[in-house]
């Protein structure tokens, strides 16, 4: 049910555009709604997707009864953005595309116009600061040629290509003709207001060059016969979210898409979780990236040098750490979900997991022969004392319960994975460190694991030490090494997640929001990835009929374009949380290599021979 007056409109119609440093969602209608620029984490320019279109938008469609959307895909491989519109005097088509690889932070927006004459509407409403800020508008001509130029404190933006709208009451309309065989293009470009307007540029040549970068990224990608569209679209989201200067990862390009329509649990994930970050690079490097993995890694080694003690479970773009976390009252919310968060209080929790998914991730790359340096290594040891200096503190976990920190069995797991690369780096690869140490603090967490982190009645591990709850993250247990996939215990626990936490249409939950451990109100949707690692599970066990079962039921979710939200409502068949999730596309990632992986030995094993049976005597 939505709970706002006006009708929201739905995650699932927006697509993602990005130049590699931000990005923009583009809705079916024809709307940007939200944008921040010139980083994921800046202040928005466009907000309408928390509010309403005064909050800032760009509208750019036909402006004529009954024009409807006849196709609405990405060109091939690549975040270009085209949209064919069918109106009752004509058909036009608009490419939609942030330039890359030339520095400057603008939208493109073309429209050619294919039969008949069409009516463009555009309706431009820009708003600095979170939709707070009312910049100052003036047209100007250069070159022969008008532009409209927005300004207010340090950020300016400029509208080149003719075709300006009017401005009234703190919005700009304006309507132009698009003819058979004709082309208008307009550009959108911030700027720092202190800095000179920028002029017009060859928008033919950025095309050329933004749609050649990511074919050419594309064509670098490993591909498997079963889905290999969506892999590959995944992996192109997961390249969209990456910061091409720095390096790091975005968990998604929005902020407070609510997990529960009209609920509190609205978060702001415009940042770099370690953990997020190092499971990406895992899929990436599955399917020939490692370039992007060295890159990452030295965002890395930037964002956490300085005292182990001070180490954060996500940092900003450009491994900043003041992530503080705040209320943006403008903001009326998606959907009416309230509040509006900026900023991530989790920014100061600990949370035990995380030095293990990066050593795993790092263990990973040494694996593909990726050379530790001077830095990556000590600063490994250093990550390493830091845990060593917790073993005794509970967490907060993966999931970042704002309850009661509690010793989650997941995290001790990744602890244990945290030792066991190290001392697998310095028995087999010659590291240098104390494996002695590191070896007995592993094994001493395995039989501390087993002895409390394992229910025996109910042959399943659980959510936290003591606790009789499930928990989806404990499939990642076979995932890290802890256990075989098809080991009785594992089974079992299987099992137990399944009886807890599947809903009716089959999706895993992460846990039982009412069990009261994160300290919200109960009510949350399926998260995605948890049912594409039920899927890993399932293809790695003998049961590859259901495997693919739900990944063709998980990626039927995703929207024409192919994009996955965090967690899915199937009740009301609808996406939500924040948007797209690159938690959500790197699970999918992994579920259908798990996939391809068992296909492959199950072929092998039809082709092989059969064993000679000994004769009797």
């Amino acid at each position: 049910m939505w709970l706002s007056g006006a009708m929201a409109t739905p995650i699932e119609d927006y697509a993602l555009i990005s130049d590699l440093h931000t990005g923009a969602l583009v809705s079916r209608a024809g709307s940007i709604d939200w944008l921040c620029l010139p980083r994921f984490d800046s202040p928005s320019v466009f907000g309408s997707l928390l509010g309403t279109e005064e909050h800032g938008r760009w509208l750019l469609a036909p402006d004529q009864p009954g024009a409807r959307v006849l196709r609405r895909d990405y060109l091939e491989s690549a975040f270009i953005l085209q949209t064919l519109w069918r109106t009752g005097s004509g058909d036009v088509l608009v490419t939609d595309f942030m330039p890359v690889k030339d520095r400057r932070a603008s939208v493109v927006r073309r429209i050619e116009g294919l039969t008949g004459t069409v009516l463009m509407r555009q309706e431009l409403e820009v708003r600095f600061n979170y939709g707070s800020t009312v910049p100052w508008m003036r047209r100007e001509t250069r070159g022969g040629t008008e532009r409209l130029l927005c300004i207010a404190g340090p950020s300016a933006m400029v509208l080149n290509g003719g075709n300006i709208p009017h401005g009234s009451d703190h919005r700009h309309t304006g309507e132009f003709l698009v003819r058979a065989g004709e082309t208008v293009d307009l550009e959108l470009v911030w700027y720092p207001s202190h800095r000179e307007t920028p002029g017009e540029v060859d928008l033919d040549a950025a095309l050329d060059r933004t749609t050649r970068y990511w074919q050419d990224w594309a064509g670098l990608c490993v591909d498997r016969e079963r889905y290999r569209m969506p892999v590959r679209r995944s992996l192109l989201v997961l390249r969209a979210l990456t910061h091409e200067d720095t390096g790091g990862i975005v968990a998604a390009p929005t902020m407070s898409l609510p997990e529960e329509f009209g609920g509190s649990r609205n978060w702001d994930y415009r940042y770099c979780w370690l953990r997020d970050a190092a499971l990406t690079l895992e899929a990436m490097m599955t399917h020939g990236y490692d370039d992007e993995a060295e890159h990452w890694r030295n965002w890395l080694l930037r964002a956490v040098a300085g005292d182990p003690d001070d180490l954060q479970i996500m940092y900003a773009v450009d491994g900043g750490r003041e992530i503080p976390e705040r209320i943006l009252r403008q903001f009326p919310g998606y959907a009416g979900s309230l509040p509006v968060r900026l900023g991530n209080a989790a920014v100061e929790q600990y949370q035990a997991d995380v030095v293990g998914t990066v050593m795993v991730a790092l263990a990973r790359m040494r694996d593909r022969g990726v050379a530790e340096d001077d830095f990556s290594w000590p600063l490994q040891r250093a990550l390493l004392g830091f845990l060593e200096r917790h073993m005794e503190e509970p967490d907060h976990g993966i999931w970042e319960v704002r309850g009661e920190p509690r010793f989650f069995t997941y995290s001790r797991v990744m602890m244990w994975a945290a030792f066991d690369r190290a001392a697998r780096a310095a028995r087999a690869g010659g590291m240098e460190g104390p494996v002695e140490l590191w070896e007995a603090l592993r094994d001493g967490l395995r039989t501390e694991i087993m002895d409390r982190g394992f229910d025996a009645g109910r042959n399943a591990f659980v959510q936290s030490y003591g606790s009789s709850e499930a928990d989806a993250s404990l499939l990642q247990l076979t995932h890290v090494g802890f256990l075989d996939y098809d080991d009785p215990r594992m089974l079992g626990t299987v099992a137990f997640l399944e009886r807890e936490l599947l809903n009716g249409e089959g999706l895993l939950l992460r846990y039982r929001t009412g069990a009261g451990v994160d300290g919200l109100e109960p009510g949350e949707n399926p998260f995605l990835a948890c049912s594409f690692w039920l899927v890993e599970q399932y293809a790695h066990t003998g049961r590859l009929p259901e495997a693919i079962r739900l990944m063709d039921q998980l990626v039927g979710y995703a929207n024409e374009v192919g994009l996955l939200s965090e967690e899915y409502d199937t009740v009301n068949g609808r996406m939500a949380g924040n948007y797209p999730q690159a938690f959500s596309h790197l699970a999918l990632v992994r579920a259908a290599d798990a996939i391809h992986a068992a296909e492959a030995e199950q072929q092998l094993r039809s082709t092989q021979p059969a064993e000679p049976m000994e004769s009797s005597p």
